[in-house]
């Protein structure tokens, strides 16, 4: 027997979620496993459920007027257990990961209890704000970013995202179209449709297909491609160096087969071909050379999935899943003469990735690198290296401090894939837009991430950052270009929208090389890091 409730009023849902907490309180997991599920109970809430006064009144009105909540349906189609399945805590934990990873909630719960004898599963979520007005301002440097547009990452209630957006950077402007179903056809397959004009060119790209949903799904396929008329930046030192048209076209497919799969892990063969045209020459070339060619490749991925729940790390007022899962992945790709590959870059890729974590009550670290290169008579033709560290700690009170470093060396790189520590967002913060590309990186982070309110007015996460930035990024022809920043930073962060992304107010001193001339003191307006 299935039941769900899609406009329960706050007395409802307050009795259910009262009378299955007192419940929960008496039913021990051992039992629990024992049992298949009888029942599953949605509770949809809208983005201000009743009951909750911290937000001004007219606000929360207004905001649950006009938003759609998600169809019960849509969350079902997500979950990963089913009325008759045996209960798994693991599958459990994995399907309140999944709704989280829908971004179109603030509040996800997935909660089990005993009624009448029989095992029901509760499934309570807060819908996020997804229709949102875009107005974006960055700065850093004396270099200005903005944006204007309009995204709805809920769309009538079925966890798809239409996206218009136009944005101008000191380089261009841009004006992007984007749409995402994560269930566009059956309960699985994904599509993916993004468009974007540019001052200097345009750009597409598409997926579809159907990934590994779950840690215990059998198999994966989907294809996708890109094409592209643009032109390609390349900075030197903070300064425009060298300009290129690049002509591009890619049909991709990918897919894989799990040899061993079940809730907690996983053993994956993998599988990937490509096919493309990808030229770049001369901005002032008037005929650009035509070039066509494959590759194929397979490898094998391992993985014993473990995650860490946390509050207050990247956002405010939300549960956060922290991937710290053991993962190994190696495989190779063929590029032969065959498939259009000249005789000097012909041959194979090897490629590697992997991730190995310690964690402890509230706190962990993660250590992540990966590598590719291709491989031709002559050794090695190119290639990419990554590694860093993240160490992060919440076991003082409403502290949360991070320690990460990283590093990286590209070889023979095509053009616009340089480092460029300004547009990763992953470099010393109060730095101008370009100062530190290359082919060569580095980075060290300290931060302490103090929070002051989860929820001012119901509506804003606020805390403040001391930091501590040094880093940078150049080429292998040249000496290392470090500098750094040390400061403090405001950060906002909604806890009502879909997403919790945060914003930095920074203001720091800059020092060692990197910055241009000018006061050493500087302000950045961006988006907060991620780690």
């Amino acid at each position: 027997m299935t039941r769900s409730s899609s406009r329960p009023d706050g007395r409802t849902v307050g009795r259910s979620i009262g009378l299955l907490t007192i419940l929960l309180s008496v039913c021990p997991t051992a039992r629990l496993r024992a049992q298949a599920i009888d029942t599953v109970v949605v509770v949809s809430q809208n983005v201000f459920p009743a009951g909750e006064a911290d937000a001004p009144g007219f606000i929360a009105r207004l905001a649950n007027a006009l938003h759609i909540r998600t169809r019960p349906s849509v969350i079902r189609r997500l979950l990963l257990v089913s009325p008759g399945d045996p209960y798994d805590s693991a599958r459990v934990a994995e399907s309140e990961r999944a709704l989280r990873a829908m971004n179109v909630f603030s509040r996800v719960r997935v909660d089990s209890a005993r009624v009448d004898g029989r095992l029901a599963l509760l499934v309570h979520t807060t819908d996020g704000w997804s229709t949102k007005p875009q107005l974006g301002y960055s700065a850093a440097g004396g270099d200005v970013s903005w944006l204007v547009g309009l995204v709805d990452e809920n769309v009538l209630g079925t966890a798809s995202t239409l996206r218009a957006v136009y944005n101008r950077t000191p380089d261009r402007s841009v004006f992007s179209l984007e749409y995402f179903s994560q269930h566009f056809v059956g309960r699985r397959a994904q599509l993916d449709l993004g468009y974007q004009n540019l001052s200097d060119g345009r750009k597409g790209q598409w997926l579809f297909g159907e990934p590994f949903y779950e840690t215990a799904a059998r198999a994966a396929l989907a294809t996708d491609g890109d094409a592209a008329s643009e032109r390609i930046l390349v900075f030197r030192d903070g300064v425009l160096d060298t300009t290129f048209a690049r002509r591009a076209l890619r049909i991709g497919v990918a897919g894989g087969w799990a040899a061993r799969a079940t809730s907690r892990g996983y053993v994956r063969i993998w599988y990937g071909a490509s096919w493309r045209r990808e030229d770049f020459a001369a901005e002032t070339t008037s005929v650009i050379p035509r070039s066509l060619f494959a590759s194929a490749g397979a490898g094998v991925e391992l993985s014993h999935v473990r995650f860490q729940v946390l509050e207050r790390f990247n956002s405010y007022a939300r549960r956060e899943d922290v991937d710290l899962s053991q993962t190994l992945r190696l495989g190779v790709w063929a590029a032969p003469r065959a498939w259009g590959y000249p005789a000097g870059r012909a041959g194979a890729g090897p490629e590697a990735r992997a991730q190995v974590s310690a964690l402890w009550p509230r706190g962990f670290a993660v250590l992540r690198g990966q590598a590719n290169g291709l491989y031709t008579g002559a050794g090695l033709d190119s290639g990419r290296v990554r590694v860093g560290v993240t160490v992060a700690s919440q076991n003082l009170p409403r502290q949360t401090l991070i320690l990460h470093l990283e590093g990286g060396a590209l070889e023979r790189t095509r053009p616009g894939s340089e480092f460029d520590l300004w547009l990763d967002k992953r470099g010393p913060r109060v730095f101008g837009a370009h100062e530190f590309t290359g082919t060569r990186m580095a980075w060290l982070a300290l931060e302490d991430r103090i929070l002051v309110t989860d929820e001012l007015w119901g509506l804003v996460g606020v805390g403040v950052t001391p930091f501590f930035d040094w880093g940078g990024a150049w080429y292998a022809d040249e000496g290392s270009r470090l500098g750094g920043d040390v400061g403090i930073a405001l950060r906002l962060g909604p806890t009502r929208a879909v997403r919790g992304d945060v914003g930095e107010i920074a203001l720091g001193y800059r020092f060692g090389e990197g910055f241009r001339p000018g006061s050493r003191w500087a302000v950045a307006v961006r988006k907060g890091v991620a780690f």
